[in-house]
């Protein structure tokens, strides 16, 4: 005979309601960022060379502000950390925050590096600018 103990350690799955709505939300709100970030890039293409430097800025700063909003959304849905208590959230936000702060950093320095490396620190002009390449004659050979 075989007696079935009642543990706490054996759980059964919640029982899901239908949460289609969330879902074909998300699929909504996902999709219409997607498409006007396409849209934005498309126009960015076919007037290259064609505007200026602002309105190029412009909608490469909406582009990126839309994929910032795109992952956000994605994290907040898909990784359940939209329903997270705020120092959960932080934990994650923060150290992303300065990451891309260290990347920037780098690159500023790098571009700070390569500039006074090639001025000698400020003491001579730039070596791109000034200095011409010219190649050596070649003498020819006298044909006896």
């Amino acid at each position: 005979m075989s007696s079935q103990v009642s543990s706490p350690e054996i759980t059964h799955a919640p029982e899901h309601a239908s949460g289609t709505g969330r879902i074909w939300k998300t699929f909504w709100v996902l999709s219409a960022l997607t498409v006007i970030e396409l849209a934005l890039g498309y126009l960015l293409y076919y007037k290259h060379g064609q505007w200026s430097y602002v309105p190029v800025i412009s909608t490469k700063l909406t582009i990126a502000v839309l994929t910032l909003l795109k992952a956000y959304y994605i994290v907040s849905i898909f990784m359940h950390l939209g329903d997270e208590i705020r120092n959960m959230i932080m934990t994650i936000i923060v150290p992303l925050m300065l990451f891309v702060w260290f990347i920037a950093a780098f690159l500023w320095d790098g571009n700070s590096w390569k500039t006074l490396r090639n001025t000698n620190g400020g003491s001579h002009p730039d070596k791109t600018k000034t200095e011409q390449h010219h190649m050596p004659a070649v003498e020819k050979d006298a044909k006896k």
